[in-house]
């Protein structure tokens, strides 16, 4: 086994299916406020989404403003009525109820749990992980949940980690290791507080020059050749 004593696991397109729960939640959604919900609509949303979350990375804007402001953006580009405050709570509570595994994250969060402390590390809305996480079969394989909303920082910020640092109780960096993988949070978010990186780079590319991570897997069950 490896020096490591605490392992970091990215939680959305890591170990749960981002993109299944995203679809999943704006079907139900605009189901519920009489929308409609194409290949359109879903690529719309993604588009803003993923820049709304980016603005967040940096600061940029608030996890309860962008609850409702996605939201917002989007509706005033489609040209619709719907209440945004409205439909992103409706939105969060269908995404809670989505606890869809990525393929080979069960087994390796099983492998993880016998040999170090394993604990969560996410960007994200607290009672929707908490909910995802309570839901899913690896509830019992997770020894803590670190959500940004309730650290008050989120990655790559160093708040969040040294939060997190609190919260399990290990000071010890050297044997501490982040999976996950965003290079832009779970990557950089690692170097910035002096930690080893684990990127999960299903694609296959190149890391800028300067964000190299120690390791790099294309499968998260790689992680028992690493670990």
């Amino acid at each position: 086994m490896s020096g490591y004593e605490l392992v970091y696991l990215d939680a959305d397109d890591t170990l749960f299916d981002y993109r299944r729960a995203e679809r999943f939640a704006l079907e139900k959604a605009t189901r519920d406020f009489g929308l409609g919900c194409d290949e359109g609509f879903l690529a719309d949303y993604a588009e803003i989404n993923g820049a709304i979350w980016k603005e967040y990375e940096e600061k940029r804007i608030t996890q309860t403003a962008l609850r409702s402001e996605r939201f917002r953006r989007l509706f005033g580009r489609l040209g619709l009525a719907a209440d945004p405050l409205a439909f992103g709570e409706a939105y969060l509570d269908w995404l809670g109820r989505a606890s869809f595994l990525l393929e080979g994250a069960e087994e390796t969060c099983a492998y993880l749990h016998e040999r170090y402390r394993v604990a969560i590390l996410t960007n994200g809305v607290a009672e929707v992980q908490k909910s995802r996480l309570a839901a899913s079969p690896i509830a019992g394989l997770v020894h803590h949940l670190i959500v940004s909303e309730e650290a008050g920082f989120s990655k790559p910020d160093p708040g969040i980690f040294a939060y997190a640092e609190a919260a399990t109780g290990i000071r010890d960096k050297s044997r501490i290791v982040i999976v996950g993988d965003s290079l832009s949070s779970d990557i950089q978010g690692g170097r910035n507080y002096g930690i080893d990186t684990c990127w999960l780079n299903r694609a296959a590319a190149a890391p800028p020059a300067g964000l190299e991570p120690t390791y790099t897997i294309g499968d998260i069950r790689e992680l028992a050749r690493i670990l």
